[in-house]
């Protein structure tokens, strides 16, 4: 592209400025219902050998860096915050089975889940509040996020690795267990010898604790 059409200028402007990423729908009805999904498409190759870019992420755009240059940006000093292993655990059940309520959380993982965990994966804005389930008691149920999305970079969970891909990288440790669980309760296929879950958090057995179990 050596040429910007007005709309695609206008969609360019209207991401510049934006204080968080859009949909293309949200661009269309701020530019007055034009089509916005070619505009997108040629600012994204437009951008793609550029210092930025322009990318999709949980079906809203937004510019970032390149990755390849992400690192001349990092500050000397980084703030880590690591996940604790059941922070972690929540995490991972939620992303391959979500929308999961807090007791099929337990029921997948076989251990009880402090309200302080669930907080964490909040506050970080990877987890977010899905609505209630239509079952006695009209549980709480959750989902992730655009930033969770945007922060491992995937488009979207179509994109989440499978069991088989993390053992190969040797990610699965410490959430192996969590994970097989999660996946396995998503319909995939358990490895022979693996013990089952029921679905049901009614039909398990009494629950440990966090504090019990560690």
């Amino acid at each position: 592209m050596t040429e910007m059409d007005d709309l695609t200028r206008a969609v360019e402007a209207t991401l510049f400025a934006a204080e968080a990423p859009m949909t293309a729908e949200a661009i269309s009805a701020h530019l007055g219902g034009a089509d916005v999904r070619a505009a997108l498409a040629d600012l994204a190759a437009h951008y793609r050998q550029r210092g930025v870019a322009l990318v999709e992420r949980g079906n809203r755009w937004h510019f970032q860096t390149a990755p390849d240059l992400a690192h001349l940006l990092r500050r000397e000093r980084e703030d880590v915050r690591r996940l604790s292993r059941a922070a972690t655990e929540v995490l991972a059940i939620v992303a391959y089975h979500e929308p999961v309520s807090r007791a099929e959380v337990e029921a997948i993982r076989g251990v009880q889940t402090a309200k302080g965990t669930l907080d964490v994966l909040l506050e970080a804005g990877w987890v977010r509040v899905a609505g209630r389930r239509e079952s006695p008691g009209r549980p709480t149920i959750y989902a992730t996020t655009p930033e969770f999305l945007a922060h491992f970079g995937l488009a979207s969970r179509k994109d989440l690795p499978g069991i088989d891909e993390l053992r190969a990288a040797g990610l699965l440790d410490p959430v192996e267990d969590a994970l097989e669980a999660a996946l396995a309760e998503s319909g995939e296929e358990r490895e022979a010898g693996e013990i089952g879950q029921s679905k049901s958090p009614l039909a398990e057995p009494p629950l440990a604790s966090e504090e019990e179990s560690a």
